[in-house]
C-alpha cells in the first residue's frame, strides 16, 4: 500500500502553487529542483530541494508535500458537495440527506460543548457496572460495536488459507501509543513521548474529575498495563510473516490453552459470531493477556476501558476533550502547531464514517468514465512487463516462473470506483450529535463486518473510497485497488504530460508498486486464488530470501534521525515494491516512442526525466515529531530513501545521471538489490 498521485484534467481544481503553474512558461520538473545539489550525492534534494525550500509545513500539518495538495483539492470538492447537500431539500434516508445531517451536526461546536460527554453515557455506565473480571470482559466486547477494540482485536476477514472463506480472527493489541516499541525504545525523543502519555492521560482523568495527585497515580497505572500488553506483543516486523501469524484452532481451544479466563464460544455469540474455529494470530501475547487480567486491579482494568473509550471519541465531543487529544496525538506525536480548521476535520470523520455514501458522489462529478479506462490501460502496460521481466529472471526455476506467471495472470485491478455500491441504507444519521452519527457509523461498520461471517466472499467489495489518495494490494484478492483520487496532481492536465513522467510517477510508483507486493516478502507466499500456499521450490525461495536480505541490509544502514535507523526488516515489502515498481516503469517507457526518440524536453533525456517523474511523487517533508513516529509505527520508508533507496540499485540510474564508483548514490554490484 502506499499514498501515491496521477493525473486526470477534469480533476483539477487550480490553486496557486508555483511549482506546478509554470508549465507554460518554464518546466515544472526544473521548478522543483535544486540545481545546486548534486544527483550523484542525493537525488531527491537534487529532484525535489527547490520545491521544499519554497514550501514550508504549514502550522496545522504534521507534514507537507504533493499529496496534501491533492488533498486540498480534495477538501474543496467534498466540501461543496457537503454544502450542497445542506441546502437542498433531500428525500430522507437518500445520500445527500444522510451527507447533510452529518455536516450539519458535526459543524456545530456550540452543540457538541453543549453535550460534554453525554453521548458517552450509557458506555461510561456499563463501565462504572463492571465488578469482576468477567463483567470486564463483558463490556470490552460490547465496547467493539462501536468500534472501541481494548485488550485485543477481533475481527472478520478473508481465511488467509482459504481466501473464499470468512473467518474469525483475533490477535494483538489493546495499545494507547502506535506501536509496541514505543513502550520500550530507549531513543530521548521516544522516552519524552512515553513521559507526554502519561500527562496527557492525567489530563484526561481529570477532565473525568480525578484530583491532581489521582490522575497521576491512574495515568501511571495505565501505561504499566499497556506496557505489559506491548511486552507480550510481536515486534513490527515479526507481523510480516503470515505464517507465524496463522493458527488455527477451536474457541474451546483458545480458551483452555492460552486464555482460561476468557469463554471464547459465548463472548463471540454475544457479537452474534458462532465459529466453529478462530484465526489466532500470537498465541502467546493471549498467554500473557491471561496472566495480566488475573493480577490487575480491577479499578485499572475500569479505568483503562474508560480511557481508550473516550480516546476513540474524544474529537468528536465538546473543545475540551477534542483539544486534550489533539494536545498528544496532534502536538506530541506529529508535531503539529495547531489544529486543521473544523471543516477540514469533519471531512475526515465523514470519509472514516460513511466515505462510500460521499464516493458516489464525488465520482458521479469529478471522474468520468473515459480516465478509468485510460489508467486501466496503463495497468495492462505495467503487467506485460512484468511478464517479460520474469521470464527474463536468471534465478529462478521454470517451475517457480510458471506459477509467478499464472499468480500475474491472474491478478485483477480495480479502477476508480466500485462497479457495485454499498448498501447503506441501514446507517442512522441525525442532526443530534457529532458523536452519536460516529458511533452509529461505527455500529454500522461492526454489523457489516459480522454480517460477512458464513457468507460468500463479496470480491467485488473496495476497502477504500474512491476519494481517497491512496492505492493497495489485496493478497487475499490476488488484486491491486487505485481509487479516482489516486489519479490527480494538481495545477497540471494528463495531455500536458510526457511519457516519461507518467511513467515514472505513475506506471513506478503506483501501479509497478502495487502489482510488485504480490511477490513481494510477505505477497510471494499467497498464491493465484490468495490463498496462503507455498508455490516456490526450495531452492527459489532460499534464492529470494538471500536476495531480500541485501535490500533488509541496505535500509537498515539508513539513519534517518540520530539513533533511529529504519526497519529494514518491517520496511521489507514496501521497499520491494518502490524497487520493483520502478524496474517495472522503466520496463514499459523502453516501449514508448519518447524513449526511442531521445528528444530532450526542458534540457533533460527521456530517462532523466522518467526518474525525476518518480521523484516527483515523493514530494514531501515532514516535522521531527512526524518522522520519529513513523520510524517506529510505520511500514514506509521515509520519503526520501524511497527515492535514493531503490535508485541506488539500478544500473540505468547511473547511466542517466553519470554515477561513479565511491558517489554517495553509487553502490557496487555485490552490495546492489536483484530480485525481480
Amino acid at each position: 500500500m502506499k499514498i501515491k498521485f496521477l493525473r486526470f484534467c477534469s480533476l483539477i481544481l487550480i490553486i496557486p502553487f508555483t511549482a506546478f503553474s509554470q508549465l507554460a512558461t518554464k518546466d515544472f520538473l526544473a521548478a522543483n529542483m535544486d540545481s545546486s545539489a548534486d544527483p550523484r550525492k542525493d537525488f531527491y534534494d537534487y529532484a525535489n530541494g527547490g520545491w521544499l525550500s519554497h514550501n514550508p509545513i504549514p502550522a496545522s500539518e504534521p507534514a507537507w508535500g504533493i499529496g496534501n495538495l491533492v488533498e486540498e483539492e480534495l477538501y474543496a470538492k467534498l466540501r461543496k458537495i457537503n454544502e450542497q447537500a445542506t441546502n437542498s431539500e433531500n428525500p430522507a434516508g437518500s445520500d445527500q440527506h444522510k451527507i447533510a445531517c452529518f455536516w450539519t451536526a458535526a459543524m456545530d461546536e456550540a452543540r457538541a460543548n453543549q453535550l460534554g460527554l453525554t453521548p458517552l453515557k450509557n458506555e461510561l455506565e456499563l463501565i462504572d457496572s463492571i465488578n469482576e473480571v468477567q463483567s470486564c470482559l463483558a463490556v470490552s466486547f460490547a465496547l467493539r460495536r462501536i468500534g472501541v477494540d481494548a485488550f485485543f482485536d477481533v475481527s472478520v476477514s478473508q481465511d488467509e488459507k482459504q481466501s473464499d472463506l470468512m473467518s474469525v480472527h483475533v490477535g494483538q493489541g489493546g495499545l494507547g501509543l502506535p506501536e509496541r516499541d514505543f513502550y520500550f525504545n530507549p531513543e530521548l525523543g521516544v522516552a519524552q513521548i512515553r513521559k507526554e502519555y502519561v500527562a496527557h492521560l492525567a489530563r484526561m482523568f481529570k477532565l473525568l474529575g480525578r484530583s491532581g495527585p489521582e490522575s497521576l497515580t491512574e495515568a501511571k497505572n495505565i501505561l504499566l498495563f499497556e506496557t505489559a500488553l506491548a511486552r507480550n506483543s510481536r515486534k513490527l516486523e515479526d507481523l510480516r510473516d503470515p505464517e507465524k501469524n496463522y493458527h488455527k484452532m477451536s474457541p474451546a481451544s483458545l480458551a483452555s490453552k492460552y486464555t482460561p479466563l476468557v469463554a471464547w464460544d459465548e463472548r463471540l455469540a454475544a457479537m452474534s459470531l458462532h465459529p466453529e474455529f478462530v484465526i489466532v494470530g500470537q498465541p502467546e501475547f493471549f498467554t500473557g493477556l491471561n496472566r495480566l487480567l488475573k493480577k490487575t486491579p480491577l479499578l485499572v482494568l475500569k479505568d483503562y476501558l474508560r480511557i481508550h473509550l473516550i480516546a476513540e471519541y474524544a474529537k468528536y465531543l465538546s473543545k475540551s476533550w477534542a483539544d486534550e487529544e489533539f494536545s498528544f496525538t496532534g502536538k506530541v506525536l506529529t508535531g503539529q502547531q495547531e489544529q486543521r480548521p473544523r471543516w477540514k476535520r469533519v471531512l475526515d470523520s465523514q470519509s472514516d464514517a460513511m466515505g462510500m455514501v460521499l464516493g458516489r458522489i464525488f465520482v458521479q462529478e469529478y471522474f468520468p468514465p473515459k480516465a478509468k479506462q485510460r489508467y486501466a490501460d496503463l495497468v495492462k502496460s505495467i503487467q506485460s512487463a512484468y511478464r517479460e521481466r520474469i521470464d527474463r529472471l536468471n534465478w529462478m526455476s521454470q517451475a517457480t516462473k510458471a506459477k509467478a506467471r499464472e499468480k500475474l495472470k491472474k491478478m485483477t485491478a480495480k479502477v476508480g470506483y466500485p462497479d457495485k455500491w454499498k448498501d447503506y441504507s441501514a446507517l442512522v444519521i441525525s442532526t443530534n450529535s457529532y458523536c452519536e452519527n460516529m458511533m452509529n457509523a461505527a455500529r454500522w461498520q461492526f454489523n457489516d463486518m459480522v454480517s460477512k461471517f458464513g457468507k460468500p466472499v463479496d470480491r467485488a467489495e473496495w476497502g477504500m473510497t474512491p476519494q481517497t489518495y491512496n492505492a493497495y494490494y489485496d493478497h487475499a484478492n490476488n488484486e491491486i485497488v487505485l481509487p479516482a483520487a489516486i489519479f490527480t496532481v494538481p495545477g497540471e492536465c494528463d495531455g500536458d504530460l510526457d511519457d516519461a513522467v507518467v511513467y515514472g510517477y505513475s506506471g513506478a510508483s503506483t501501479i509497478g508498486h502495487e502489482i510488485t507486493h504480490g511477490f513481494d516478502d510477505e505477497g510471494r507466499q499467497f498464491d493465484a486464488a490468495g490463498n496462503l500456499k507455498n508455490w516456490w521450490t526450495k531452492e527459489d525461495a532460499l534464492r529470494f530470501q538471500k536476495r531480500a536480505d541485501v535490500m533488509v541490509a541496505q535500509f537498515n544502514a539508513y539513519e534517518p534521525l540520530p539513533k533511529l535507523h529504519i526497519n529494514g526488516r518491517a520496511c521489507l515489502g514496501e521497499n520491494l515494491a518502490d524497487y520493483g515498481g520502478l524496474q517495472l516503469g522503466l520496463d514499459a517507457f523502453m516501449k514508448t516512442e519518447q524513449y526511442r526518440q531521445g528528444t530532450k524536453i526542458g534540457g533533460f533525456t527521456p530517462l532523466k526525466r522518467f526518474f525525476l517523474g518518480y521523484a516527483l511523487g515523493w514530494v514531501y517533508q515532514q516535522r521531527e515529531e512526524n518522522l520519529r513516529r513513523k520510524l517506529l509505527s510505520d511500514v514506509h520508508s521515509p520519503a526520501k530513501w524511497r527515492v535514493n533507496g531503490p535508485l541506488s540499485n539500478l544500473d540505468a540510474f547511473y547511466q542517466a545521471f553519470g554515477v561513479k564508483a565511491g558517489q554517495p548514490m553509487w553502490r557496487s554490484h555485490e552490495s546492489q538489490v536483484e530480485v525481480w
